[in-house]
């Protein structure tokens, strides 16, 4: 381990932080000091497993409050998997009380939101980021590459992605992802975060100029007073003629696909958000040629295999622990990279058009360019 590192707090006990737990464990530059949640029972309870499974050599803190978490001095970092709906005080409160910040997506129920959590960082000059693991994945680098040499993909002309699961019985009646007060955004926010992250990035953070957006079919827990969208689908479009659509759900089978589509090829990423068990993160760049030979019609496929040595699942060279690992970095230098907040607010703000327009029956809706 480096000699300085980033001392974290987890405030929340979310399924998803027992993945990050161990992510900051194998970054090198970070350690897990202390986890807060409601109770110090939880805590403890939440450290006890974690430590079992991946263990740091001085067990962290347990805090029953989240304040508490806070007001620790021996704390430069807090990650906050808290639920959508109650995230903002906690930003915003951890960003005054100096800890930089590490939030779950979607990290707003709205624009608005989010735009005064990022002012909040910036006020407390302290590092903010959302925590979408691919942005850390060295397989982008190569993909890049491909987009930018004018022969692979050419021209872009087309982007298409679909990130799906399909969620049991159970999970539609009681799951915290069906509640519209913890969760109003419901899979647009769960996976199409994703979604319109990839297309983001893909287009250098370029922002449509207009969206529209289809509720396919929506659900509720029966403690919750309004449904949140479980299947989705929009249709981007780009001043440079470009266009993009993508499909998220609860109730379609495994599927986290891109592909990018130009004037001379086709990229294809299978697993763009979570990278499939093994040792690479790979894509594929395609070039078919249709040749006519006689009464022979031949469509020759051309595909050429891109990968980068990259073990899934927290592993040291993982997207996840690289996240953590780039964190940390950025919080020891002192000098907080605010593109990454600007990054979240233009997702936050292309998927809010997708649901208005969604909600006005897929009219389109403008966005400033």
């Amino acid at each position: 381990m480096s000699e300085r590192v980033c001392r974290w707090g987890i405030m929340g006990t979310a399924t998803i932080a027992r993945k990050n737990w161990q992510a900051i464990r194998n970054a090198g530059n970070a350690v897990l000091t202390a986890v807060a949640s409601r109770s110090v029972e939880r805590s403890r309870q939440y450290i006890d497993e974690c430590q079992a499974s991946v263990s740091f050599p001085e067990t962290p803190r347990a805090c029953g409050r989240y304040d508490e978490l806070l007001s620790s001095q021996d704390i430069d970092a807090v990650y906050i998997p808290l639920p959508t709906g109650i995230r903002k005080e906690w930003v915003i409160r951890a960003a005054e009380a100096g800890k930089h910040v590490l939030v779950e997506k979607p990290v707003g129920c709205n624009s608005a939101e989010v735009a005064e959590m990022i002012a909040a960082c910036r006020r407390n000059n302290v590092q903010f980021m959302d925590g979408v693991m691919f942005m850390h994945s060295g397989r982008l680098g190569r993909m890049r590459e491909s987009l930018n040499d004018g022969q692979s993909v050419g021209r872009l002309r087309r982007i298409t992605s679909q990130f799906s699961f399909k969620a049991g019985d159970d999970f539609l009646h009681n799951n915290i992802r069906v509640s519209g007060e913890l969760e109003p955004l419901g899979c647009l926010g769960d996976l199409g975060w994703y979604n319109i992250r990839f297309t983001l990035w893909v287009l250098n953070y370029q922002m449509p100029s207009r969206v529209t957006g289809r509720l396919l079919s929506e659900a509720k827990r029966p403690d919750s007073r309004v449904t949140v969208p479980t299947e989705f689908s929009a249709e981007l479009f780009f001043p440079d003629g470009v266009s993009a659509s993508f499909y998220c759900s609860f109730v379609a089978e495994n599927q986290q696909w891109a592909s990018i589509s130009g004037t001379e090829g086709l990229l294809n990423v299978p697993d763009f958000v979570l990278p499939f068990y093994g040792s690479e993160a790979a894509f594929t760049v395609t070039k078919p040629k249709f040749r006519v030979n006689g009464c022979q019609f031949n469509m020759e496929e051309h595909t050429r295999r891109v990968a980068v040595e990259e073990y899934s699942n927290n592993a040291g060279n993982s997207q996840e622990t690289q996240l953590f690992r780039n964190f940390s970095k950025l919080a020891l230098s002192g000098q907080p990279d605010h593109s990454w907040g600007d990054i979240a607010l233009k997702t936050q703000q292309v998927m809010d058009a997708c649901l208005a327009s969604a909600r006005q029956d897929g009219k389109p809706v403008e966005l400033p360019v």
